[in-house]
């Protein structure tokens, strides 16, 4: 009766990011109940392996005690601490110097939020507001992509190249955002070798600069790798070529590590995996490893000089902006990913693991395509493998294939038709084995429920 009366209460009262209500009310929620390494455990007893990290955040897994100590202690001695009107405390400065320490050359401030959604309002709000100061104020229109996921203010959900999000009512997107194709080989360029792709995916951006106006474009805006989008993972070519692109239009370019960072893509972030260096960065999730809500948008020398030496009063900002409990964990998480060297240990045993069990999929009856980035990974359910024929989309196979996972203990994100993966950088071999072996019954589950064995 415990999970019968948590749902009860749950259906009264709470209302769910991202969910169809009246569908939650016939089926109940799972309710969590306890964290540990890659496990989350539920009010039934049942232990799940979390192959989503969370939502991509949850990078040195759960139950670490120190994390929670250094929320304590911080509380402790500072509780709480704005950060407007001439104040700062030693926590968000630590941080802010640790982060421009780690991030790509240049970019040196930083300022914080409590979301990534949040972090990409301050991107954008500082983009409009630094061609203003340079005198350019008719660089007003902001690239992203199709399939992007940006958040979900007005402002992050115009920004987001997912069409469902924009009837949630805003008159969304907002005016001045563009969106071009996203580097998807297996949709936009499947005959082609994936260093050709990549420069010709690039192009679309350089198209797209042209149709607008190379005087009217602020900046392109997008993931290094798509994370809802479905595991889209740009070709090795793709995002040096952006970047050549950027600086030839004198376009800013905005790199949202929101998912990437912290070590998801085999290095610290997706930045350095692709060898660029953005004019701004945002920071979330897997900078506290998502013990306690913090983004942060880095801003290079570039901008940030302009808004401080031009800019007068900046008046932007929150009232949680550098929370002092909040900083400290973020701290104690990169302390714990630093002297474990996780990311590095990630990086050379576990990815080319991760990917190895993930191509052992290509032949299901199921999978067309399978992608992968350290360790996000994706596996594309198609209707023909020959014509990568999706199934319509009334037929959710996405989500069905989610459900017979959760029922055999993995949670197994369904972005589409996509089922995605991106587990904790701690994650074992042995677990790594039975996350995979859970997810091929959950698709061999699914091809019998419709007919494709």
């Amino acid at each position: 009766m415990e999970t019968q009366a948590w749902q009860v209460l749950d259906r009264a009262h709470y209302l769910h990011p991202f969910t169809d209500h009246a569908g939650l009310r016939q089926t109940g929620s799972r309710v969590a109940t306890r964290g540990e390494g890659v496990y989350v455990w539920d009010t039934d007893g049942k232990r799940i392996i979390d192959g989503l990290s969370g939502l991509g955040c949850v990078n040195i897994g759960y139950g670490r005690k120190e994390l929670v100590n250094a929320a304590a202690e911080q509380m402790l001695e500072l509780s709480f601490c704005q950060s407007f009107f001439k104040t700062t405390h030693r926590a968000a400065v630590t941080l802010a110097e640790k982060l421009a320490s780690m991030l790509p050359e240049g970019l040196n401030h930083v300022f914080f939020q409590s979301s990534g959604s949040e972090a990409n309002e301050t991107a954008m709000r500082t983009i409009r507001r630094y061609w203003d100061l340079a005198g350019q104020p008719q660089r007003r229109v902001v690239i992203a992509r199709e399939l992007a996921y940006h958040g979900s203010t007005h402002m992050a959900a115009s920004l987001s190249g997912i069409p469902p999000m924009y009837t949630a009512g805003g008159d969304i997107p907002l005016p001045g955002i563009v969106h071009i194709k996203t580097p998807y080989q297996y949709r936009h360029g499947p005959e082609m070798n994936a260093d050709e792709f990549g420069i010709v995916a690039a192009g679309w951006l350089e198209e797209k600069i042209l149709e607008v106006g190379a005087d009217k474009v602020a900046a392109f805006f997008a993931e290094p790798a798509q994370s809802a989008g479905g595991a889209i993972c740009p070709p090795m070519t793709y995002w040096p070529e952006i970047q050549r692109i950027c600086k030839k239009y004198d376009v800013l370019l905005v790199a949202d590590e929101v998912v990437c960072g912290f070590g998801r893509t085999g290095q610290w972030f997706g930045a350095d995996h692709y060898g660029i260096t953005p004019d701004l960065m945002q920071l979330g999730k897997g900078i506290t490893s998502g013990y306690l809500p913090l983004s942060a948008c880095a801003m290079s020398d570039r901008v940030a000089d302009m808004l401080i030496e031009k800019g007068g009063e900046w008046a932007h900002g929150f009232t949680y902006s550098g929370h002092p409990a909040c900083c400290a964990v973020a701290l104690e998480n990169i302390r714990i990913l630093e002297e474990e060297r996780i990311v590095e240990t990630a990086a050379a045993e576990l990815v080319p693991y991760f990917r190895s069990k993930l191509e052992t999929f290509v032949d299901h009856p199921l999978i067309g395509d399978v992608r992968s980035v350290g360790l996000m990974g994706g596996l594309e359910i198609v209707q023909n493998k020959k014509t990568r024929e999706s199934f319509p989309y009334e037929a959710k196979i996405g989500e069905a294939c989610s459900t017979e996972a959760l029922k055999r203990g993995l949670a197994f994100r369904a972005n589409g038709d996509t089922m995605s993966l991106m587990p904790p950088l701690v994650i074992t071999r042995p677990e790594i084995d039975t996350m995979f072996g859970i997810a091929r019954e959950a698709l061999d589950a699914t091809a019998v429920k419709y007919d494709v064995m």
